[in-house]
């Protein structure tokens, strides 16, 4: 005898852990990235556009969305909703200190690569910045104790450009990214001002901690941190909490790193590559 749908459906239920049956009211990722498009709309009219709103339409329904999401997350933590009101006015308040930093980031990329011909080309076609400034809103969001919602923004921001970046990770001005495919920037990296990484760069845990029944223990210390005035290149891993990348050093390309290296150093990656002209390949039978 074949199964009727709602037994199916809640003989799925009965074999879902307990703590995976969200409720109704959970916030939904659709949602989430159209307050990315709005504040995008507000922080860079014009060089964004969503549903044809104006920055002062986008604002307006921004502060309405904010408050449904963060009422969804806080319920879904199971923290106080009343916060809701609180924290959308928090982050409404701390936009234009956002865009102070996204203007850094801007120039930073501007200044970063040749190839760049003015501010509105590294804005339109870049995913260094996209990611960058997504990361800055998301980032405003941990900052207030917003939970999930700063996540599937940067998870949106991952998607789209292959960029990796926490938003619990703490990032200084002029963060410039080139190229930026690969890069990994794990939650409690700590990255100064004037930082420029390259495509492939990780900076991420070295291990981690485990509890008693050998699990990752969570929270901790677990990423690097970035002097100010410091160049990654390519394909470089910098991995561990206690891991310090002094200011003004140079890392290059290629390079494993899992210590700690002072201010003004250049690392290099030192194996020997060798150059076989055409002429002295084998031939092929």
């Amino acid at each position: 005898m074949e199964k009727t749908d709602i037994e199916i459906l809640n003989e799925i239920k009965a074999r879902r852990a307990n703590d995976l049956n969200a409720p109704r009211t959970i916030t939904d990722r659709k949602r989430v990235v159209s307050l990315i498009k709005k504040t995008q709309i507000i922080l860079m009219p014009g060089y964004y556009t969503f549903q044809d709103l104006t920055p002062e339409q986008a604002l307006a329904e921004l502060r309405q969305d904010l408050r449904r999401e963060l009422i969804s997350v806080l319920c879904f933590s199971g923290q106080n909703l009343m916060k809701a009101d609180e924290l959308t006015n928090a982050f409404v308040e701390r936009l234009p200190h956002i865009m102070s930093l996204i203007d850094t980031d801007i120039q930073a990329i501007y200044d970063g690569d040749p190839a760049a011909k003015s501010k509105a080309e590294v804005i339109i076609c870049y995913p260094g910045f996209y990611a960058i400034s997504i990361y800055r809103i998301a980032h405003e969001l941990v900052k207030l104790g917003v939970p999930y919602i700063p996540r599937i923004m940067t998870e949106y921001a991952h998607e789209k450009t292959g960029i990796d970046i926490n938003p619990g990770a703490s990032i200084g001005e002029y963060f410039c990214i080139d190229h930026g495919t690969g890069i990994v920037i794990g939650e409690t990296s700590v990255i100064g001002h004037h930082v420029k990484l390259y495509q492939g760069v990780t900076i991420g845990a070295k291990s981690f901690e485990k509890d008693a029944n050998g699990n990752p223990v969570k929270g901790g210390k677990r990423h690097p941190d970035i002097g100010n005035h410091v160049v990654i290149y390519a394909n470089a891993t910098i991995l561990g909490g206690d891991t310090k990348i002094g200011s003004h050093s140079v890392i290059g390309g290629n390079v494993w790193l899992v210590e700690s290296v002072p201010e003004h150093t250049v690392i290099v990656h030192t194996r020997r590559d060798e150059i076989i002209h055409a002429h002295e390949l084998p031939r092929q039978v």
